[in-house]
């Protein structure tokens, strides 16, 4: 068994027509997230927990951001790419947690459908949950979101 955890960060969108995507869910009424792909921290966090937990580094060796061919890519993309590495390489996925870190929008509403989506990829339940900053910090003066993941993987004989 490895372990691995993951960590990511983006600033909100000045470009308003930007949609914001988390753990593979559209986020109505909210701004959109910065990035070079569709900016899904929640599952940003989660492939680098489980490229860090194969000993595979991190996202942006995969799935460079200065690469043109993913520019603007889905998240779910990336995830299944991270999936492919790790059967490639003898892992499977255990289990997987997740921590968004938000000021706003509530992200509540919107957790069950994160971990069901999330959940048939990784073939394992994803555990969704939320929290803010109570204000402290860019998070809390809602710049941007963050995600935390932690994975437990198991190599296969």
């Amino acid at each position: 068994m490895r372990i691995g955890q993951g960590l990511d960060v983006h600033r909100f969108s000045d470009d308003e027509s930007r949609p914001l995507v988390l753990g593979l869910v559209h986020v109505p009424d909210a701004p959109g997230l910065a990035g070079h792909s569709d900016a899904d921290v929640a599952t940003h966090a989660l492939c680098d927990a489980l490229l860090g937990a194969a000993n595979l580094g991190d996202l942006g060796r995969h799935f460079p951001d200065d690469d043109p061919s993913l520019a603007g890519v889905s998240s779910r993309h990336l995830l299944e790419g991270t999936l492919e590495l790790l059967r490639t390489h003898h892992f499977r996925v255990v289990s997987a947690d997740l921590t968004l870190i938000a000021q706003r929008p509530r992200l509540a509403l919107y957790m069950p459908a994160m971990s069901h989506e999330l959940s048939s990829i990784l073939g394992t339940v994803v555990s969704v949950k939320a929290t803010t900053t109570e204000g402290l910090g860019a998070i809390g003066r809602a710049e941007g979101i963050g995600a935390l993941a932690a994975v437990l993987i198991e190599e296969l004989a």
